[in-house]
């Protein structure tokens, strides 16, 4: 068992997944071929085996780099094409750690910018007709 471990985790967070996956399906072989055909897309089985090697190099990369500063780095570039209101929204949905969301709203808009859900009121505007009085 320490030898299976060992190589496992040698795998690092692919082999985790893989486990995670296993497990889940009651060690069927065939539930675990589905699973990762269905995470290859049109690669089948191929790339969902590609798609963990994939996850395992990203994870060390983040893990090297700090998950902060990736999702920062990613951030401002998304705000260069997208609207910073939107990513707002979307960094309050994250399912991060608070404290790593005002991070993150703060990077990419320094001034704090609170949204309220209602819509402004509508204006009344009168129109009033005045004839020339002579």
């Amino acid at each position: 068992m320490d030898e299976l471990v060992k190589k496992i985790a040698a795998l690092g967070l692919p082999g985790i997944l893989f486990v995670i996956a296993t497990a889940t399906s009651g060690g069927s072989v065939a539930a675990v071929v589905t699973m990762l055909s269905s995470l290859g897309g049109p690669l089948g089985l191929l790339g969902g085996l590609g798609l963990l090697g994939l996850v395992g190099i990203l994870g060390e990369y983040i893990a090297g780099f700090g998950v902060e500063n990736v999702l920062k780095l990613i951030y401002t570039e998304r705000s260069k094409t997208e609207s910073v209101r939107f990513l707002l929204k979307e960094i309050k949905e994250l399912p991060i750690t608070d404290d790593l969301k005002l991070k993150l709203e703060h990077h990419i808009s320094p001034v704090v910018v609170t949204e309220t859900d209602e819509a402004p009121a509508p204006r009344t505007i009168e129109i009033v007709d005045e004839e020339s009085v002579t």
